[in-house]
């Protein structure tokens, strides 16, 4: 599917979530969320950033109202937020806004449910208004006078510099080095991703073609429908799901901040310029292919360690705090990548390493970097889980 054709079923779906589906008020608003960023054309890190502060709202709302409508204070914490934030999106945020509310018996109940919601949102814009996101970028291109380089500038090179919600500052995972170039773990990861990532004569099998595609998927919506997954699920109350969700992206946001950290600290080689240069790097078993390319599109930051990877583990490291020793229900997700997809994994543990692989398939990471990747997403998932689930 092309990419326009792509953004068309996107927000084909954006549309279609618009009438209540889940098991509750939290997951439905949370996949109105997902669906809203997604329309107004946020980037990753924007888009996560607006999911933590509307499902942070959504906790708060509930928080503070006790004799009130939860339903209420969900659907206006939400609906506050999210026009904040995406205005190019009002009139669909408002039309779901009405919905909800014509659900909501009318009432004193629903008015104190409302006015928490208000309350709880500006609250919170108000908390993460001078986090830094919006910080001018100043990233400076490395060249000598005279010599072209490529013009089109990194994302987000000013995330490192953001107030996390969890951590203490964004350094705070930040993981060693990648591996010295000489050493044979270079040359295994190199050769791995040379192997099964190319874009033409690559030794991928057709399922692990369809894996890599599903994960060419970065917006929060494919991440959220597996963290639905585990709201949905029967004799789950309002108040548990908005816990669980705040938990999931104040994480989420948080690792994003990180791994940022990480990547402009180290700014390490993509695949592409790698083997295309493998001449240059020192090692004999590197073979250089000058006309190499991925599978996908190169993402435009730097690639240690893997942003996927620390983004599936933290989820999953949150997840399983909320899941403890129970049976784990079936996660799901769907990729608007892939028209009509749908995966599905029996673990968090599954989960994790599906996601590490497949970013090996797109041909845009390292083994060894999606190892660091997901090193990190645990510690921040166990991070939030001790601050909103009160694991030990």
């Amino acid at each position: 599917m092309r990419k326009t054709e792509r953004l068309a079923w996107l927000l084909g779906a954006a549309i279609a979530i618009a009438a209540p589906a889940g098991a509750d008020i939290v997951s439905d608003w949370n996949a109105r969320a997902c669906a809203t960023v997604a329309a107004a054309k946020f980037n990753t890190p924007l888009a996560n950033r607006a999911m933590a502060i509307t499902q942070t709202a959504v906790l708060e709302a509930i928080k503070s109202s006790p004799d009130a409508s939860r339903e209420a204070a969900v659907a206006a914490a939400n609906h506050a937020v999210l026009t904040a934030l995406a205005p190019s999106q009002k009139e669909a945020i408002e039309h779901a806004y009405q919905e909800s509310l014509a659900s909501i018996a009318a009432g004193d109940a629903r008015d104190k449910g409302i006015a928490a919601g208000v309350e709880a949102a500006a609250r919170v814009m108000k908390l993460r208004a001078d986090d830094g996101a919006s910080t001018p970028e100043s990233y400076r291109p490395t060249t000598a006078a005279g010599v072209y380089v490529p013009t089109t500038l990194p994302v987000v090179p000013q995330w490192p510099q953001r107030k996390p919600w969890l951590m203490i500052g964004p350094s705070q995972f930040r993981p060693g080095p990648p591996p010295e170039l000489g050493s044979a773990i270079w040359a295994r990861d190199y050769n791995e991703v040379k192997a099964l990532g190319a874009k033409t004569g690559s030794t991928r099998t057709p399922e692990q073609t369809e894996i890599a595609h599903f994960w060419e998927a970065t917006l929060p919506s494919i991440y959220y429908g597996i963290v639905r997954s585990v709201a949905d699920q029967p004799g789950r109350d309002v108040a548990k799901n908005a816990r669980l969700f705040a938990a999931v992206s104040q994480a989420v946001d948080d690792a994003v901040i990180a791994v940022f950290d990480a990547k402009y600290h180290y700014a390490f080689w993509r695949p592409i310029t790698a083997i295309r240069n493998g001449d240059k790097d020192g090692n004999d078993a590197t073979e250089r292919d000058g006309s190499w390319s991925p599978l996908i599109d190169t993402p435009m930051h730097p690639e240690y360690p893997c942003a996927h990877c620390i983004l599936a583990a933290t989820v999953a490291t949150v997840l399983q705090a909320e899941i403890g020793d129970g049976p784990a229900p079936v996660l799901t997700s769907t990729s608007y990548m892939v028209e009509g997809s749908k995966r599905s994994w029996k673990s968090t543990e599954e989960f994790i390493q599906e996601v590490a692989i497949a970013r090996i398939y797109d041909g845009v990471h390292y083994r060894s970097s999606t190892d660091a990747g997901i090193a990190m997403g645990r510690q921040i998932g166990e991070l939030s889980a001790k601050r909103h689930l009160g694991t030990q």
